[in-house]
């Protein structure tokens, strides 16, 4: 998929990655261009089409914080990881589970969603069961959190993790719970 900020990427790179995330580059690529934390800036100043200011103090105000919502209600949940990532390994608050649980989740809906695309994948077929430790690794991290955090119902997200990971197990890991007609979104109720 292409985004909308590739006018900065290199067409050479694009040609031969067809991603601009780390994830899809050789770390000789990394080094000749940006760092990950420049590209993933540009990516949420694009996304949100603002100004990125990563001193924001209020995580719940935090335009990578958001981005990462933006990102997770388009089912863009790779992307999400990424951004939060960003703001985790760049913000030193209390917050380190919150925001651990975040991206597990989202590595959770990403399983989810190849394993979706493309069931027969001899990859892709296997995803059910990380995505179901992944969901549990989210709620054990999110659960030591008060119900409400950073503008975020946690416990209708803790609910929603278990309830996706029980219709897996129940199924004996057959069945996936997720589609792009009924995929969650998640929002933040800002004071």
């Amino acid at each position: 998929m292409r985004i909308g900020w590739v006018e900065h990427v290199p067409s050479s790179l694009w040609k031969t990655t067809g991603c601009w995330f780390a994830h899809h580059l050789s770390r000789e690529q990394i080094k000749r261009s940006m760092s990950k934390g420049e590209r993933i800036s540009r990516f949420v100043g694009k996304l949100t089409a603002e100004d990125v200011d990563p001193n924001q103090t209020d995580i719940a105000r935090h335009p990578f914080y958001r981005a990462f919502f933006q990102c997770w209600n388009e089912q863009r949940y790779y992307e999400a990881h990424d951004v939060l990532e960003q703001l985790w390994l760049n913000t030193d608050t209390k917050d380190d589970h919150f925001f651990k649980g975040l991206i597990q989740a989202a590595g959770a809906f990403v399983h989810l969603q190849k394993n979706f695309e493309d069931p027969t994948h001899a990859k892709h077929s296997r995803r059910l069961q990380p995505a179901v430790r992944l969901f549990g690794l989210a709620e054990r991290n999110l659960s030591t959190f008060p119900r409400q955090h950073h503008g975020l119902n946690l416990a209708a997200l803790c609910q929603l993790l278990r309830s996706c990971a029980d219709q897996i197990v129940a199924s004996d890991y057959k069945t996936n719970p997720w589609s792009p007609k009924t995929a969650p979104k998640l929002s933040l109720t800002l004071t």
